[in-house]
């Protein structure tokens, strides 16, 4: 005989299952968040390898090849893609009434925003997985092997989530669609002002101290050791570490926007 507490954690593990596949359906059946966050990334890619390709010869370039080096920076720029659809998602059923209705069944609030960032992880994972196929395809060369396809995967999945709770944030304390769209380039240019793009060793004056020292560097670096040199288990904690940092924060936003909005609802 199942004990009420039990009861309780099957139930709330249903609503998050159910709410999963809702978010992640809801995805799919978003063609403008989809394919530019697997069109994009892919079409940057293959511009800076034909138009920089010949600067992995640069002493102090770190690749043998700029396909190589760009396939950690094609993985999380995806990524930031495709979050915006979690945020988006969110504001869409505040200003239909549905997390109004969803706020007053007896589940707990924590549970809403898991079931809904299991979307982006799932569409990260499948994201990275799809990008490292592709790329590889073309030439690439991932050193790490299956080891480093798992931690791109990983990582990825986990940025998902981060940024997918960041954009649920605005939606949950703007309610608008477009708040969420306009929070996007604020988001992505902290990639571009990263080694994402391009080695640290070769930028110069304050562009340099500013890569080097953004947390998207450190990630990004953790990912490209595995793609560039192979599996090490330090620097995938490395990027799991700043990924982990910024859910943390994320998350929390989301929770006390989550709990704003149904207090003032």
């Amino acid at each position: 005989m199942s004990t009420p507490s039990t009861t309780t954690v099957v139930g709330t593990g249903r609503v998050i299952g159910q709410l999963g596949r809702r978010s992640i359906l809801r995805m799919i059946r978003q063609p403008q968040a989809v394919i530019p966050s697997l069109f994009f990334p892919l079409m940057f890619t293959a511009l800076n390898v034909a138009s920089f390709g010949r600067a992995a010869s640069l002493p102090g370039f770190g690749a043998d090849s700029f396909l190589d080096f760009a396939v950690a920076g094609a993985v999380v720029q995806g990524v930031m893609f495709g979050s915006t659809a979690a945020g988006i998602d969110m504001a869409l059923d505040v200003e239909g009434g549905f997390l109004d209705r969803l706020s007053t069944a007896p589940i707990p609030r924590w549970a809403v925003l898991a079931g809904r960032l299991l979307g982006p992880a799932a569409f990260g994972a499948a994201q990275a997985l799809l990008f490292c196929v592709i790329l590889v395809a073309f030439g690439a060369n991932i050193a790490g092997g299956v080891a480093g396809v798992a931690v791109l995967v990983v990582v990825a999945s986990l940025l998902a989530v981060a940024l997918g709770a960041l954009f649920i944030a605005v939606a949950l304390r703007t309610g608008s669609s477009e708040a969420v769209q306009a929070m996007f380039p604020i988001v992505f240019i902290s990639l571009f002002v990263s080694t994402a793009m391009f080695p640290g060793a070769l930028m110069t004056a304050w562009f340099k101290t500013v890569a080097l020292a953004n947390p998207v560097s450190t990630m990004v670096g953790g990912l490209r050791h595995q793609v560039l040199v192979g599996f090490d288990l330090g620097q995938a904690l490395r990027a799991v570490s700043v990924v982990l940092a910024a859910l943390v924060v994320s998350s929390t936003l989301a929770s006390l926007a989550l709990r704003r909005r149904v207090v003032t609802a």
